[in-house]
């Protein structure tokens, strides 16, 4: 069974309908699912798997109880760094998912740098995603730290500043000069 790391957006409250398919086949195949409990995608999508009455499902948190268990699955606290304060409680947990993970299905809305650095940490491994960019209407599948570069170029410079911001250490090394 693959492990799919799910996510997306928070400002994403309506899934795209090609995403709706791929989380159909993703159920159909029986694979297992890693996914986040913010509100936005996450919750859309957990939504759906629960509208499916899916079972292989895991949701990652890192406050006491998730936000978001739509499904009453197994949850997965993963604490954040001491101090950790906005984004940064929540980005542990990403990180989390993307290392379980054999593949990834996010939905950007072109703006998020938390999903952008999702699709980051998966490529770095190795892990192909398939992104489907909300503001453009498309959707590619990443394979490489090429290939984000290509969907990053795609958001303006705010978002690229902000995603570079919110990189760790070993993120930026990562990242071929």
């Amino acid at each position: 069974m693959a492990m799919i790391f799910l996510g997306g957006s928070r400002d994403i409250f309506e899934l795209p309908a090609p995403a709706i398919e791929r989380i159909g086949s993703i159920v159909a195949a029986e694979h297992g699912v890693l996914i986040g409990d913010a509100p936005g995608a996450d919750a859309e999508m957990q939504s759906l798997l629960a509208g499916y009455n899916y079972e292989h499902v895991g949701v990652f948190h890192a406050a006491a109880e998730p936000r978001n268990n739509l499904g009453d699955w197994a949850a997965y606290r993963i604490p954040p760094p001491n101090g950790a304060k906005g984004f940064a409680v929540q980005a542990e947990k990403d990180r989390e998912m993307a290392r379980r993970a054999d593949f990834g299905l996010m939905v950007w809305d072109g703006a998020s740098p938390g999903t952008c650095l999702n699709v980051l940490r998966l490529a770095a491994i190795g892990s192909p995603c398939v992104v489907y960019d909300t503001l453009r209407s498309k959707m590619a599948t990443v394979h490489t730290i090429a290939d984000w570069r290509a969907m990053l170029h795609h958001a303006g410079p705010d978002v690229r500043r902000e995603v570079e911001a919110r990189m760790t250490a070993d993120e930026i090394r990562a990242l071929p000069a």
